[in-house]
């Protein structure tokens, strides 16, 4: 791999975080529209291919709201994906359920009430609401500030099948202060009466995707690789962190590298979306499926860049990964910030669309404040979400130092000659998932063909690894396609429940979805009634688990053969 040398500068991030804080961004809207036209000329000018795709998303886009409680109207906001009122709105009475887990929901009786709920709006509340026949929540701020939200369960604009998940409530948030008061009078036993007005634009409106894109100079052709380098353009306000500061981010990586396009192995396809904010993820999902075919063939890795550069944002030791990159994002974090970094499993956030197809990706939010004394909704700053995520927010040596790690991050992706995916630490982490099943499961199903087959994986994998750094030509080239095939089949199992061609939820989902069906077994009392019904679903997971751990074994034993 070539050596890296490349700098972000800081003027050209203060630049870029100038132009960004104009305008505020609403996905669809005329102002986000020509704010893109800054991106697609800035990327022109580096270099870069470049095309504005305009395409059809469910928008959803907060207004007015109102909650009136004892006579007195309290500051709130509604919520994207929310349900609208007449102007009569809703009148109903409160019932305080806490955190909003399922067990409060079922203990108490919300049907045609409206729930108090501790904590911002989430889309996962927002379902069992619905669900449980609530009229409303009203959502209590951790603080004095109103965190904008999309509310909506459903990844990406809604099928006919998923059309129904959508909130059927109202959805409203309040300041700590106001909550506490009607909490207090709620636990008194008082019968307290509330009414909510929401007005929220939602429906089908034409949103932009700017694709800009540069080949590596030895490889054009219609099938070769590239990664891909993506975030989003829309905001709630200024959202001049979130999703300025990676917008700068890309922008100034963009530029740096195409400096050094001789040295590329790969080539680079940067992506900005709408519909992240106002549409849950949108954009990167038709993007996903309107191209499903040449990204299943020529994506390498998807790097997501999100909320970069916050004043603060000290701690960079947690940024999410798959398994087979932690090595990549270790090594810049570590050599950029001097932290160790452990990372995490990415959560069901920040446009990763692409797991489906089977595409290793990593971060989202990179850098995150240190924990403090309050409760917040995210390690992002107390102003992310909200009016005050404006040019203040951004510290332009935090950006540049972000920068310095996505770019290295790049660097690596680009000129490896040999791709960086480490399938045997992915059989690692699938080993402690699959043993920790096993254990559970007892005598209910037997799993330890699955075990045997992740081991002859690792074995591969190993070997894979070994060449990687002698390999080069015509060698790496099959060594990557045979990386990027394990990837189709692996990928899906970590990160889905199995369907490559259908999105999950945007529901909160378990590590490793895809053997679910086997942890239900596990979890089901000996003896159950309910364990013959449970074992088939179980049987058709394994299944799936080992077809695709017997076929990515033959791909890279292949190849650990032929070396």
């Amino acid at each position: 791999m070539a050596s890296f040398t490349l700098q972000p500068h800081r003027h050209r991030l203060a630049s870029h975080i100038k132009e960004f804080s104009r305008r505020i961004k609403l996905s669809g809207t005329p102002e986000e529209l020509e704010s893109f036209r800054y991106l697609e000329r800035e990327m022109a000018s580096y270099g870069y291919r470049t095309e504005l795709l305009v395409h059809d998303a469910y928008i959803s886009l907060p207004e007015r709201a109102r909650v009136d409680a004892n006579g007195e109207s309290l500051r709130c906001i509604t919520h994207s994906m929310s349900a609208s009122t007449s102007g009569d709105g809703i009148t109903a009475s409160l019932v305080d359920v806490g955190e909003g887990d399922e067990a409060s929901f079922a203990r108490a009786d919300v049907k045609g009430r409206i729930v108090l709920v501790d904590g911002i709006a989430t889309e996962e509340i927002a379902a069992l609401a619905s669900a449980y026949g609530a009229a409303g929540q009203l959502h209590v701020s951790p603080n004095e500030h109103l965190y904008e939200m999309c509310v909506s369960p459903v990844w990406g604009s809604p099928s006919q099948y998923t059309r129904s998940l959508l909130p059927t409530t109202v959805v409203c948030s309040i300041t700590r202060g106001d909550g506490a008061r009607l909490r207090a009078q709620c636990m008194a036993g008082a019968d307290v009466r509330v009414s909510l007005w929401a007005q929220v634009d939602t429906g089908w409106r034409k949103t932009p995707i700017l694709v800009a894109e540069l080949p590596a100079e030895e490889e054009t052709g219609d099938e070769a690789p590239f990664v891909l380098l993506s975030g989003h353009h829309d905001t709630w306000h200024y959202g001049v962190m979130d999703n300025g500061g990676a917008n700068a981010t890309m922008l100034e990586a963009a530029r740096l590298l195409a400096e050094r396009r001789s040295l590329w192995k790969q080539g680079l396809r940067v992506c900005f979306w709408s519909g992240h904010s106002h549409g849950r993820y949108s954009g990167s999902t038709w993007y996903a499926d309107e191209y499903w075919d040449e990204l299943e063939r020529r994506c390498v890795a998807h790097v997501n860049v999100d909320s970069t550069g916050g004043a603060g944002a000290s701690v960079l030791t947690n940024s999410a990964v798959t398994d087979e990159l932690k090595s990549v994002a270790a090594e810049a974090v570590e050599a950029v910030s001097r932290q160790p970094h452990a990372g995490r499993r990415h959560g069901r956030a920040a446009d990763q669309s692409f797991w489906g197809i089977g595409i290793p990706s990593m971060f989202g939010s990179l850098s995150h404040q240190p924990p403090g004394p309050v409760k917040m909704p995210t390690a992002l700053g107390w102003w992310w979400h909200t009016r005050h995520d404006t040019a203040e927010r951004i510290d332009l040596d935090n950006l540049r130092r972000d920068t310095s790690i996505v770019l290295r991050v790049l660097w690596r992706l680009l000129t490896a000659p040999v791709l960086p995916l480490d399938y045997a630490a992915f059989a690692t982490s699938m080993r402690e998932e699959l043993l920790g099943i096993q254990d559970r499961l007892g005598d209910r199903m037997d799993i330890s063909g699955l075990i045997a087959r992740l081991d002859a994986l690792e074995r591969a994998a190993q070997v894979v690894n070994r060449s990687a750094s002698r390999a080069e030509g015509d060698v790496a080239r099959a060594i990557n396609r045979a990386l990027m095939r394990a990837s189709r089949l692996l990928v899906p199992l970590n990160y889905t429940s199995g369907n490559r061609f259908r999105h999950d939820s945007a529901l909160p989902h378990p590590a490793w979805p895809a053997l679910e069906g086997l942890r239900e077994l596990a979890r089901l009392p000996q003896g159950s009634p309910d364990l013959p019904f449970y074992a088939v679903h179980a049987r058709q997971c394994r299944n799936l688990v080992a077809h695709a751990l017997r076929e990515a074994h033959e791909v890279l034993a292949a190849i650990a053969a032929a070396r």
